[in-house]
């Protein structure tokens, strides 16, 4: 069953870029989490996707929140995507798609493009899932943000 807003967002633990374990309610005991699921690195879409979260760092940075980009390549991999584009953020390799299952972000053909807005107390805000519109995804997770501040 599709994840909702409203629904607790599971709790996870995986490697980063940087080689390092990341713990989703770690983060959460402190700030708001953008969590996008996306196909693969070094994609059109998908660096159009992560490059468009990168320029918009500082208005996600305001508003209190931090980015998290998910797919299934491995730690090495996002260690050079993230070099090559300068992302600032983190990336979590899901090698296994456990994460995805979690969140029910599965495709038969393509992994689906789909991006959480996580509130401090672990629930979702927002779920936005489009595969072919990557660069409206921060436009979407700005805006739910937005409405978490009082």
């Amino acid at each position: 069953m599709a994840l909702k807003a409203g629904d607790t967002a599971p709790d996870f633990v995986a490697q980063t870029d940087s080689g390092t374990k990341l713990r989703l309610s770690d983060i959460l005991k402190e700030k708001e989490v953008v969590l996008y699921f996306y196909p693969k690195d070094e994609t059109p879409g998908c660096t159009a996707e992560a490059c468009s979260f990168r320029d918009h760092w500082e208005d996600i940075g305001e508003l209190g929140a931090e980015v998290i980009g998910i797919s299934s390549d491995s730690s090495e991999s996002h260690r050079r995507f993230k070099e090559h584009h300068q992302l600032q953020f983190t990336l979590v390799s899901d090698v296994d798609k456990e994460i995805r299952r979690k969140y029910d972000v599965k495709g038969s053909i393509l992994p689906p493009r789909t991006t959480f807005v996580i509130s401090r107390d672990g629930t979702i805000a927002h779920v936005y899932n489009s595969q072919m519109n990557a660069k409206h995804h921060v436009e979407e997770a700005i805006n739910a943000l937005k409405k978490l501040r009082p």
